[in-house]
């Protein structure tokens, strides 16, 4: 474990081989700004996150934090862990931006620019709000598509769109054709419009299939009203036969391979190299009828937010499914962002005991702590003891037990020889506990249930809405963050932000994306 420059961190994460760039600032400092490739794990989460993200424990891996710490500490816990080449961008983000590279706001970084890029390079088909309230007025026929998952429909949607998260049109597209108009993809912003757009084109390449522009942000901004509250109708039954020679047309197109399970187990034997192995069906069919070998990654979000579930770079990526269709589409969409990328079909069919060699994805299950009631915490805190509040810093706002000061494990107040009471889920305080008792706490115990436990259990609760400041909520994204709610404002720099990424690359990042040749502008 050692500290490097900035300069020595960038020419690593650009040079040739697997490397993991892991952010342990808390998720508020990192969306303000850090690397491209810097992939969020926060300091307050990080073992029970890092093991799916890093799985295998040679991979070469490069801190980032404020400069302040963090980073050695995170260093020595995935030391304990394992993790055997593991250094620290000395001065932390910071010194990255007075090295003179580029700090990035916002979340998915690599995700979004590659729907900038596509857009950029691929010219996407798109309309705009008054072209497509106008094929309404004029009772065109045409589909319209929410891409995004159920909940986010859910919170807004464009009046009329159908919850369809990407990829599942493409596999369901037998029972959804209602008629010979086009079909318009539409979501929140931009990325997942023209992604969700551009893979059903090339999945059908004879259908007219168009981006909303700007999704619902742009609706809303055109001053229409958006549909709020919307219950997302179940995904009509794919014909399994009907997705099966799609996938096969266009795995040939685009030379994606297909794996069976013994190749896949080759793989990912092989020494030096990560494989993932992810199932990207819908969640509801996961959910139905899990795998162990293979967590749930549904196809359309693991495009939008890679980072989230692939933590090395240029690793070699198995996605999962029934017929291959939408393990395809992910596997095309993740070798344009540079990773190795494999279709292993008939998840369906596995044996429930298979799974691949050791390496892969193991969740890390922390030790659980002697757990009290929110009551008894109070009157201790009462008498002395230290009770701090883990969970989110606006949810402390909202309601906290009376004597609680809001913490997070990062910035953890000094306990030697103190008794501590934690509030929070069981593994960011069972993680927090680890460092009081290195810091000499006296001991350590986790409060029962959360806010809503302790309300039904007549317990009071104490808000206060200026409590933790705005710059102590450092787990807490300030950035654009209500622009959903009503700021078109927000909703404004949003969409600047977005369309102003590609601008922001230098040569090194832009070259991180290995996109095919590809020309969707002609009439379809």
């Amino acid at each position: 474990m050692a500290a490097i420059d900035p300069h020595e961190a960038k020419r690593r994460l650009h040079a040739a081989g697997e490397i993991a760039c892991l952010d342990v600032r808390e998720h508020g400092q990192y969306g303000e700004g850090h690397p491209f490739l810097a992939v969020p794990c926060p300091y307050s989460r990080l073992e029970t996150m890092v093991v799916g993200l890093v799985p295998r424990r040679d991979v070469p891996i490069i801190l980032v934090d404020e400069g302040d710490g963090v980073a050695q500490r995170a260093a020595a816990r995935l030391e304990a862990m394992g993790y055997t080449d593991t250094d620290w961008i000395e001065g932390g983000a910071p010194a990255w931006a007075t090295a003179g590279y580029t700090l990035f706001k916002g979340v998915n970084l690599p995700s979004k620019t590659l729907g900038e890029l596509v857009e950029d390079n691929w010219h996407i088909p798109a309309i705009g709000p008054a072209a497509l309230e106008a094929w309404r007025s004029e009772q065109r026929p045409f589909q319209l598509f929410d891409g995004r998952p159920a909940v986010e429909f859910a919170k807004m949607t464009i009046p009329g769109s159908r919850s369809m998260p990407n990829g599942e049109a493409a596999h369901r597209w037998d029972a959804l054709v209602s008629n010979d108009g086009p079909v318009v993809v539409n979501c929140a912003g931009r990325t997942r419009s023209i992604i969700g757009a551009a893979g059903l084109a090339l999945v059908q390449p004879r259908l007219p299939v168009l981006a909303l522009e700007n999704g619902t942000q742009g609706w809303a901004l055109s001053g229409r009203a958006l549909a709020h509250g919307q219950v997302a109708a179940p995904l009509p039954a794919a014909q399994t036969e009907g997705s099966r020679l799609r996938a096969e047309a266009f795995m040939a197109v685009h030379r994606l391979r297909r794996l069976d399970r013994t190749e896949a187990e080759t793989l990912a034997r092989e020494p030096g190299r990560t494989t993932y192995l992810l199932d990207v069906r819908d969640p509801a069919e996961h959910a139905a009828a899990p795998h162990a070998a293979a967590p749930s990654a549904p196809g359309g979000q693991l495009v939008q937010a890679t980072d989230q579930w692939i933590g090395a770079r240029r690793a070699r990526v198995i996605l999962a499914d029934d017929t291959g269709l939408r393990a395809a589409l992910a596997a095309f969409w993740l070798r344009q962002l540079g990773y190795e990328t494999y279709v292993l079909a008939g998840i369906d069919e596995w044996p429930a005991d298979w799974s691949l060699p050791a390496g892969t994805f193991v969740p890390q299950h922390c030790p659980a702590l002697p757990e009290i009631a929110a009551s008894d915490a109070v009157a201790r805190a009462q008498n002395g003891d230290l009770l701090l509040d883990l969970r989110g810093s606006f949810d402390y706002r909202a309601g906290h037990l009376a004597g609680a000061l809001w913490s997070v494990r990062p910035r953890l107040l000094a306990a030697a020889g103190r008794n501590v009471l934690l509030a929070g889920d069981a593994s960011i305080t069972a993680l927090a506990a680890i460092d009081l008792m290195e810091g000499g706490a006296a001991s350590v115990e986790r409060i029962a249930g959360d806010a809503r436990d302790w309300r039904n259990a007549g317990q009071a609760l104490d808000a206060s809405p200026q409590s933790p400041k705005d710059a102590e909520a450092i787990d807490y994204l300030f950035f654009v963050h209500d622009r959903h709610d009503g700021n078109l404002d927000a909703a404004r720099r949003y969409l600047a932000w977005e369309t102003g990424l590609l601008s922001q690359l230098d040569d090194a990042e832009r070259g991180e994306y290995r996109l095919d040749a590809i020309n969707l502008s002609r009439s379809r």
